[in-house]
């Protein structure tokens, strides 16, 4: 087997138990060469299930205005078989795979089945090994990019939650939304919202609902909350 504190350096991960990292590399046709050998397959089951929750909590919790369907499509975007590949052969993930000797002859290394399914064989270990804030760390770090790209196309992250972070830990408050004004007809609404802090407007947003005019005059005051004293 080979030594993997390389790989174990690219992870930012030092296994406690590094047969897990191992098992992870482990094909199915090197295990079937080798009857000792256990496959990764069981550890991709669940680095599957691992990397589908880190994604959707992330989602959850940081894009406020996507809907359920908008989540559900970035996931799948995220998660597809391309996109985890990607992120294997960001950090060489296929030099470090045990492959039988006909997969390896026919350029098994460089599959992107084989490398999404060690990526999510070894977020499974991480997983085993650290617990889910280790392997959440890894995941949104490799797959940051493309949820950067993904959200781009479905989303914007929330302000609203940055901005109560900030304004507590800067002012130690909480901002506050005042409903200004709303026009137009049922079908046709524009919303205007304030947010107050500490009873001065830090910004004005207008949106087609509250949640997003409140959104917006989040945005703004982040925006200029470096020039604002309240």
């Amino acid at each position: 087997m080979a030594d993997l504190s390389q790989l174990q350096k690219v992870l930012g991960v030092s296994f406690k138990n590094p047969a897990l990292l191992e098992l992870s590399l482990v094909h199915s046709s090197y295990s079937n060469e080798n009857p000792d050998a256990e496959s990764n397959e069981r550890l991709e089951f669940l680095g599957d299930a691992v990397i589908g929750f880190i994604i959707a909590e992330k989602l959850y919790r940081t894009f406020a205005l996507l809907s359920e369907g908008e989540m559900t499509r970035i996931r799948a975007e995220l998660v597809r078989q391309d996109t985890l590949a990607h992120a294997a052969e960001s950090i060489k993930l296929g030099e470090f795979l045990y492959l039988g000797k006909g997969e390896e002859a026919g350029g098994g290394r460089r599959k992107p089945a084989n490398l999404a399914r060690a990526f999510e064989a070894v977020v499974g270990a991480v997983f085993l090994d650290h617990g889910l804030a280790a392997a959440r760390k890894l995941v949104l770090t490799l797959l940051h990019g493309e949820l950067e790209k993904a959200v781009n196309m479905g989303g914007e992250p929330n302000y609203k939650s940055q901005l109560q972070e900030l304004v507590q830990a800067k002012y130690h408050v909480s901002p506050s939304y005042r409903l200004v004004a709303e026009i137009g007809p049922d079908h046709d609404k524009r919303f205007t919202v304030d947010v107050v802090i500490k009873d001065k407007v830090a910004g004005r947003g207008v949106g087609k609902s509250k949640k997003r005019a409140e959104m917006e005059a989040a945005r703004l005051a982040l925006k200029k909350l470096s020039h604002f004293t309240p």
